[in-house]
């Protein structure tokens, strides 16, 4: 998600930092743009794009078997995804071609499974990180994992849909997090602020005059937002906190249903399932 607002915003502040970066984005067009403004502003060469569609497990799963061939060492992921994509719902039918709703898939399953993918070299890599950017939409998020994946009921399904998926990342990081124990890689959830980024770009037309100037007026920028995603992927010391959940740059403790561990662990193995990974 290295296109364009949090994402964009964090790929430059690493740039700047030396690091090598890949921007892991869908539209190439975009990507290339942006992986070009980054390396032109920072003066990094080591900035290059590889397409990456969360939308497709089968994109995925291709995007993974490249970058391990070309790339001997990872030691930071962001799973980064796009906000617009809860509107882009409304237009766009909702579903994915693997057969799952689309905010779901991009925000949670198409995460979970390159992460998956990318685990070994990570491990190889360490120490390494990996930062799950939330939401603190999460709170009203609710999992029945009989039906993850499909959307759920009611007037208010996209809306639910994407606080279900914020919540499948926070329970993400915390099974992850055990299971990483003693392998030197962490891994931390976080919000990044209400970010005055694209997210309404496929609202309807009807409901842009409202939404913008409140975007404007309350929003943090998208550099501001990157900030908690930058604090959980170079910041000393954080590592005893693996597995929690970040909010300002703070370890925050999140509402019960986020600290379920028992639902936490069913997720990650219905998660493999519904993946292929079993």
């Amino acid at each position: 998600g290295g296109s364009g607002g949090i994402g964009a915003a964090t790929a430059l502040e690493l740039a700047w930092s030396g690091a090598r970066v890949v921007l892991a984005t869908r539209n190439a067009q975009r990507g290339e743009a942006a992986a070009q403004r980054i390396r032109t502003e920072t003066g990094n060469a080591e900035v290059r794009f590889m397409h990456l569609d969360l939308a497709s497990l089968r994109s995925v799963r291709a995007f993974a078997s490249s970058f391990l061939r070309q790339e001997p060492h990872l030691h930071l992921l962001i799973n980064n995804a796009a906000a617009v994509v809860s509107f882009a719902v409304v237009s766009a039918g909702g579903m994915t071609e693997d057969g799952f709703s689309l905010p779901f898939q991009v925000n949670h399953l198409g995460h979970f499974l390159l992460t998956q993918l990318l685990l070994k070299r990570l491990q190889s890599s360490a120490p390494s990180r990996i930062v799950i950017v939330a939401s603190r939409a999460y709170c009203a998020g609710h999992l029945h994992l009989d039906t993850l994946g499909q959307p759920p009921p009611g007037p208010l399904s996209t809306f639910q849909d994407y606080c279900n998926s914020k919540l499948a990342n926070v329970l993400h990081a915390r099974e992850l997090a055990t299971r990483l124990q003693g392998t030197q890689v962490t891994c931390y959830a976080v919000h990044p602020g209400f970010v005055n980024t694209e997210l309404f770009r496929y609202a309807p037309l009807w409901l842009k005059p409202l939404l913008i100037p409140l975007a404007w007026l309350f929003f943090c920028d998208a550099a501001e937002g990157a900030q908690t995603s930058l604090h959980c992927a170079t910041a000393e010391d954080i590592e005893r906190f693996s597995g929690r959940y970040f909010d300002d740059c703070h370890v925050q403790e999140p509402w019960p249903s986020a600290r379920d561990d028992r639902l936490a662990r069913a997720l990650w193995e219905t998660s493999e399932r519904l993946v292929g990974l079993e």
